[in-house]
């Protein structure tokens, strides 16, 4: 990555792209069409440019033009299908390293694309003077799978009055799923955009709004939009709907847009806009980079919030009413994250894919600065402990999460199942902690360098990049649009003056966190505390830490912060104490913050000064921190330290100490006002833990149950709930919160005591809100996941048929009341229909106790198309849940179905990932419903099925993982003709693939004749490179381009081969023609092909007439008997060999020939043997012993 800043970016294409227009025509609803050409303005940057290529991907191309001259092009899409039909492979190593092949074959980062145009010969004579190129296309798209999305709902009336809208989306860089341009987030150039409507219709799009112009007769109109902000691909979007319009009140360059009556939502939503917009104005001491924003809020969105140039689009689901409470953080806090990426992500771009942590990082920690404004200090702390803690857990489950997928990567990542080199490989999960270690890894650095300086650096950034933006015809200047690494650790390194190299090798190009163990003790006679701190840096997933840590000690006399160095192998340090025990005198205790309180000491150990202990309280590593230490201190810093992280710490180590010292901290804690409503919720939950815990020694009412009377309920009537009022907002989460822990209890036989079901019966029957301003559905809501939480298992009589009639009395109530809500909801539906989600759940979890039959058939009817998303996740939830327990193939398939059908692409991703979450059986585990036809059809899904959503592809990656892992699937029959036998060399290996069409007589040279030993992938793919047999169906190959270099005497198409030595030519020719850089343009499979010889070679044990790579001598020497494991170690053998092959493909520098051959060997991870080989390739083969000229070539 360290390129040189002052040289600027360097353009992988021969070309510069400076303009685009876009022009869609005509969108049809009916039909879901769309209908539009495209020009390109391009300036060569090479002297006969005789091949532009663009991405294109589903997109049906009529024509395409360069300067006015008819131009032929060839357009192929090797994500479509990525193994071919043929092959009856089905392990996963082979399908990841095939799939980042095919996308890597066409990644415009490197200068590929589906899309290859011939420039006419006429224009090539321009290369002296560079003339500039436009190229014009036409294309359509039909009924798209992905990029756009059509929402046509099925009612009465015009497509206005049914809402029917479209918007573009995708993940990462997708713009090409809905017309061809250069799909890469460096490319950048300047945009005119126009869209033909109906006149009912608006167009939403990026730039600001020129003109609408009406046709003549005023049915349709156009909008043109003009982007003169140089721009991305990847950064443009359009959504058309009868969308109601609303000029911000408080800023009028900013316009919002919703479906046709939301408009009052819209308005209470987007009130608060404008102050996250002087926020970060503030902040960043720069204006908002565009001189317009739009918002649109859209039905069935792919994510909550896709933020694109000078537009952001939202799902409709963000919009409230005032009377809505736990939404409203929600929805600003999306839009915080939209307006945070419009400067860094959208305005400012990246140069690659390594890169990207930038941007997600500062956008990621900009953010948190609202959130810390906003919503406070401890708001903020919260966050970031839960960010810290999720990202650790995946990190350790995982064994690492690199955030960098740079080339000179120091640790590879054969722990994970796909690649991280490419964000459309990625699974979704692991995009998500990327963007969470990101900012995490961005705080480390403010907490380096300080805040004032980050802000600075951000500041420098924007800066350079509205000057560049403004230079209108020097688009070299625009590189200073794209931020890399290099150069933002260089700014950095000029606004502050300090080096962060080694904390970016530490948390960026590593992928570990770091595992600390804690204990103490203390030494009277020296006053000192013996801090013991371990770390465990050999499970997988973490890492050594070297360095500094912070460590506060809480004492009598006040609170102090001491810096440790750990160092290779020091455990114990000596801290020195402050304070003398002293039990005699009173006095106040001065806290961190500055506050002096009174303690009750008598907990305390005697002869110790200690309060509490706690180790890296800033969160200044990236880390999981295990420290032991005597109840009281976890219970004086729940009550006394002032930290809510400190405060959530605690009350995590109390649930192992179930005292009436740790029961009475907690109540303590529940009564006070003053302390953070999460910490209060976390409080709950753990005081019902505790009361289970001492079940038999505890004494008066139920936890909780007294202290929710004496705040919520009436002074007369104590089981009678008080009307609704939730002006406190501290005491209305607690309120919601209480029920569902004290549903937790419970009694000696391990039931719901008695008084508090009939207590939680009574809130809801008593339960009054029509005095209150706000809605109390999520409340309900919460009320019924606390009847959920109370139920437990039946005590089944054997062989009795379960009926209402005998069912449990308490049972019976539940079930009642459950069906209440749920008719009542039909009715009048709550917001976001949270009362039927929680009903659902407890319907569910009813069967699963076994009170009612388990039926998935109710579920079945809410998850169906149409429905609210959030029941239809909850409904998918318990059919997914149903199909684990009772091993349904039946329900298997119908989620299956659904995931290959369902309109909404969110929902099919959701099913996907609750299926990976709690899958129906894994791979360790016989199961009746793991079969040949479940493999077939998974692998089919991830083949071909989902080529038009990344998202959804690497879902079902991720899925086929974990039901089947790495290996071929357990239930699969081994391939007729498992074994190869070589007789010279005693030994056999695993066909790794045995295919049935074999070209003419090849056979017989396959495993005997020579040596060495070869199983050949089908013919037909190394015939692209030799033309030994005929050729598949569909591909008309001109193999001259491939052969044409090595002379002309390679075999007809079908002639039988007899020498020897012909399979020593296959690898020569192989090897010539991965290095060759001529592209046949008349051959439609080029780029398939390419990918085919690299999985060709990756596949084939060994190459015949050498010898053996070092993997693969493993695979060769093992003896005869064990199948299974040398099975297994053939297959990580080849995906071993799948990271090296993908950077190589058809450049049109054909200067580097030579040196790209030689570049292109040394790859390998395994570079001495290599070496070793490649000095002397194929003259010592030992089979032939002849030279490698052999007579067939050199005639």
């Amino acid at each position: 990555m360290n390129r040189k800043k002052d040289k600027g970016f360097e353009s992988p294409r021969p070309f510069k792209l400076t303009h685009q227009v876009v022009c869609i025509n005509n969108i049809n609803f009916q039909r879901k069409s769309v209908i539009g050409f495209v020009e390109l303005t391009i300036f060569p940057t090479v002297v006969n440019l005789n091949r532009i290529k663009l991405n294109s991907k589903q997109c049906r191309i009529y024509r395409v033009r360069v300067n006015d001259l008819e131009a032929p092009f060839i357009y192929n899409d090797p994500t479509l299908e990525v193994c071919h039909h043929e092959s009856k492979q089905r392990n996963l190593n082979y399908f990841s390293s095939a799939y980042t092949a095919a996308v890597s074959a066409v990644d415009p980062d490197a200068g590929h694309g589906e899309l290859v145009i011939k420039v006419p010969s006429e224009l090539w004579k321009q290369g002296d003077e560079m003339n500039v190129l436009k190229v014009y296309i036409e294309f359509s798209l039909d009924q798209p799978k992905g990029g756009l999305h059509f929402v046509v709902p099925d009612v009465e009336g015009s497509m206005a009055e049914r809402g029917a809208h479209v918007f573009s989306f995708g993940y990462q860089n997708s713009t090409r799923f809905w017309f061809p341009c250069v799909d890469s987030y460096s490319e950048l150039c300047t945009w005119k955009l126009e869209f033909t409507v109906d006149a009912s219709m608006v167009a939403v799009s990026c730039g600001d709004l020129v003109e609408t112009v009406y046709t003549h007769d005023m049915r349709k109109k156009t909008f043109h939009y003009v982007l003169p902000i140089p721009t991305a691909a990847s950064n443009i979007s359009l959504s058309v709907g009868p969308f109601e319009i609303l000029v911000d009140p408080y800023m009028h360059e900013v316009t919002h847009f919703c479906l046709p009556q939301l408009l009052p939502l819209l308005k209470h939503s987007m009130s608060y806009l404008h102050e996250i917009f002087e926020f970060y104005e503030e902040i960043l001491t720069c204006r908002y980079p565009y001189s317009c924003f739009k918002t649109v809020f859209v039905d069935e969105a792919y994510v909550q919030v896709s933020s694109y140039a000078s537009m952001s689009i939202f799902s409709t689901n963000l919009l409230h009413s005032a009377m809505i409470i736990d939404q409203t953080p929600l929805t600003r806090q999306c839009l915080a994250q939209a307006l945070a990426q419009q400067f860094f992500g959208c305005f400012i771009s990246r140069m690659s894919w390594a890169d990207e942590w930038v941007l997600k990082g500062i956008s990621g920690y900009i953010y948190g600065l609202y959130l810390k404004k906003t919503f406070g200090v401890n708001q903020y702390r919260h966050w970031i402990k839960e960010e810290l803690d999720k990202m650790v857990e995946y990190e350790l489950k995982m064994g690492g999460l690199p955030v960098s997928s740079n080339g000179h990567l120091t640790c590879p990542t054969p722990h994970l199942h796909f690649s991280i080199k490419h964000p459309h490989t990625l699974s979704w999960k692991y995009y998500k902690m990327f963007q969470c270690k990101a900012h995490l890894v961005m705080r480390l650095i403010e907490n380096r360098i300080s805040m004032e300086f980050m802000l600075q650096v951000f500041n420098k950034l924007l800066s350079l990049a509205s000057t560049a933006s403004s230079q209108k015809y020097q688009s070299h200047m625009w590189s200073q649009m794209l931020v890399s690494t290099h150069s933002f650790l260089k700014s950095i390194s000029n606004v502050s003056g300090k080096d962060i190299g080694p904390l970016i090798k530490q948390w960026v190009d590593q992928s570990a966190v770091v595992k600390f163990f804690g204990s103490f003790a203390f030494n009277r006679k020296r006053n000192v505390l013996e801090l013991e701190i371990r770390q465990d840096y050999t499970s997988s997933g973490t890492q050594k830490y070297v360095g500094p840590i912070k460590v506060t000690v809480q004492e009598l006399d006040g609170s102090f912060n001491h810096t440790l160095q750990i160092e290779e192998n020091s455990l114990k340090h000596d801290i020195p104490c402050h304070s003398k025990s002293r039990r005699n005198k009173k006095k106040k205790i001065p806290l961190m913050n500055g506050e002096e309180v009174d303690m009750d000491l008598s907990a305390m150990d005697a002869d110790s000064p200690l309060l509490w202990i706690r180790i890296d309280p800033d969160m200044s590593i990236l880390r999981k921190v295990e420290f032991e230490q005597a109840d009281f201190m976890w219970q004086y810093q729940l009550r006394y330290e002032r930290d809510v992280v400190a405060q959530e710490e605690s009350i995590l180590a109390l649930e192992k100490f179930p005292t009436p010292a740790s029961r009475l901290a907690l109540t303590d804690i529940l009564e006070q006002d003053q302390c953070f409503y999460k910490v209060r919720q976390g409080a709950c939950f753990c005081l019902a833990k505790i009361a289970n815990s001492m079940m038999s020694t505890w004494t008066g009412p139920p936890a909780m149950k007294s202290l929710f009377t004496r705040m919520f309920c009436c002074k007369s009537c104590p089981n009678i709930v008080k009307t609704n009022t939730f002006i406190s907002f501290q005491s209305y989460f607690l309120q919601k919160t209480m029920p569902v822990a004290m549903a937790q209890l419970r009694d000696i036989q391990n039931l719901c005591p008695k008084d508090v079901l009939n207590f939680i019966l009574d809130l809801i029957k008593y339960n009054d809100n029509r005095k209150n301003k706000f809605s109390d559905n999520y409340y309900r809501a919460e009320l019924i996941d606390a009847l959920t939480n109370s139920l437990t298992p039946a005590i089944s009589i054997s062989n009795e048929v379960r009926t209402v009639d005998n069912l449990n009395g308490d049972v019976r109530l539940i079930l009642e009341e459950i069906t209440r809500s749920l008719n009542m909801e039909k009715l009048l539906p709550s917001y976001r229909n949270t009362i039927t989600v929680s009903c659902l759940r407890a319907i569910r979890m009813l069967q699963k106790n076994g009170h009612i039959p388990s039926d998935p058939s109710l579920f079945k009817s809410y998850a169906e198309y149409g429905h609210f998303v959030d029941v239809r996740v909850a409904a998918l939830e318990a059919v997914v849940d149903y199909t684990r327990v009772d091993r349904s193939s039946v329900e298997l398939q119908w989620l299956l179905n659904m995931v290959q059908n369902d309109p909404a692409h969110y929902i099919r991703h959701k099913i996907l990932s609750m299926l990976g979450k709690n899958p129906p059986f894994t791979k360790a585990a016989e199961s009746p419903l793991c079969n040949e036809a479940l493999v077939d059809q998974l692998w089919k899904l991830m083949n071909s099925g989902t080529s038009h959503d990344w998202r959804l592809r690497c879902d079902a990656v991720n899925l086929y993982y974990t039901l089947f892992g790495l290996t071929r699937p357990s239930c699969l029959p081994l391939p007729e003709l498992g074994l190869v036998l070589n007789l010279k060399e005693k030994k056999a290996v695993l066909n790794p693939t045995i295919k049935p069409e074999q070209g003419p007589d090849t056979t017989e040279m396959t495993g005997i004749t020579m040596g060495g030993l070869i199983t050949m992938e089908t013919v037909s793919s190394v015939s692209m490179s030799s033309g030994v047999a005929p050729p598949p169906q569909g591909l008309k190959r001109k193999l001259d381009s491939v052969v044409g270099p090595l002379g002309s005497s390679s075999p007809e198409p079908g002639q039988v081969l007899q020498e020897e030595d012909t399979s020593k030519k296959f690898k020569i020719r192989v090897r010539i023609s991965s290095a060759e850089d001529e592209i046949d343009m008349e051959s439609p499979h080029d780029s398939q092909a390419f990918i085919h010889h690299h999985l060709n070679i990756l596949e084939r044990p060994s190459t015949p007439g050498k010898e053996p790579p070092a993997v693969d001598q493993a695979v060769l020497s093992l003896p005869v008997t064990p199948l299974p494991s040398s099975f297994g170690k053939e297959s990580t053998s080849s995906s071993k060999h799948s990271g090296d092959h993908h950077h190589h493909h058809h450049h049109h520098e054909h200067k580097k020939k030579k040196k790209k051959k030689h570049k292109h060997k040394h790859k390998h991870k395994h570079e001495s043997k290599d070496k070793e080989r490649d000095s002397h390739a194929f003259s010592n083969s030992p089979a032939s012993g002849r030279s490698v000229r052999s007579p067939s070539m050199s005639d």
